[in-house]
């Protein structure tokens, strides 16, 4: 079986996505950090951001895997790196191109084959996979968003402002829905989970019902 978990940034999706594929017994499929790798990778080397092509063609030539909440780039750990602010201000690149968008779905699609998975992104459920059998949208207010944002940042120590978050936060939300492709979207068959006033495991605890009752139609 195929979970996705689609949303605004800063819904909780990794969090929720990673705690429920441990309880089922599932893999967890991070879509988002293969983009942040991507985007770490062109920044590393030089990309030039406004050169078509330049970054698709890099993204070919990536190795990227994602091992046990590890992310390794051409075998290095980037886990940390991939999330610092400023490769998050350079992810909308990679996210934005159609050709690194097309080749990661391939990755995504190749990286589930034979699994069952919980997967999170912005369009797991609407373009990488379709056909899930169990789609979910998870989402949140915007300053709920923000400072779970920030208080993930300051946990790694970065100095930021809530009012800096929620400015990033409000203008991350309007590119994502107005992306050319893979834009944020709610799969008209998935299910909207507003998480404003839950904790991080009330959340799972309603996801996981969902699920399982789902794997019990499954024939």
């Amino acid at each position: 079986m195929i979970v996705t978990i689609d949303g605004p940034a800063g819904a909780g999706k990794s969090t929720v996505a990673q705690a429920l594929a441990r309880r089922l017994g599932f893999d967890y499929l991070d879509t988002g950090a293969m983009y942040r790798a991507v985007a770490l990778a062109g920044m590393r080397r030089g990309v030039d951001w406004a050169q078509p092509g330049a970054l698709a063609e890099l993204a070919r030539q990536l190795r990227i895997e994602l091992d046990g909440g590890r992310v390794l780039l051409d075998g290095e750990d980037v886990t940390a790196e991939v999330r610092s602010l400023k490769v998050t201000a350079l992810t909308r690149h990679a996210a934005d191109d159609p050709g690194v968008r097309a080749r990661l779905v391939e990755l995504q699609r190749q990286w589930a084959q034979g699994r069952d998975v919980v997967t999170e992104g912005r369009d797991q459920g609407t373009v990488a996979f379709p056909g899930a059998e169990c789609k979910i949208f998870l989402t949140a207010s915007a300053e709920e968003r923000s400072r779970r944002r920030l208080a993930d940042l300051q946990a790694r120590g970065e100095a930021a402002t809530f009012d800096q978050v929620l400015a990033a936060q409000q203008r991350r939300d309007r590119e994502d829905a107005s992306r050319p492709v893979g834009p944020l979207v709610r799969a008209p068959d998935a299910v909207e989970v507003a998480t404003d006033g839950l904790s991080a495991e009330q959340v799972v605890d309603r996801l996981e019902a969902m699920v399982r009752a789902r794997l019990a139609q499954s024939p």
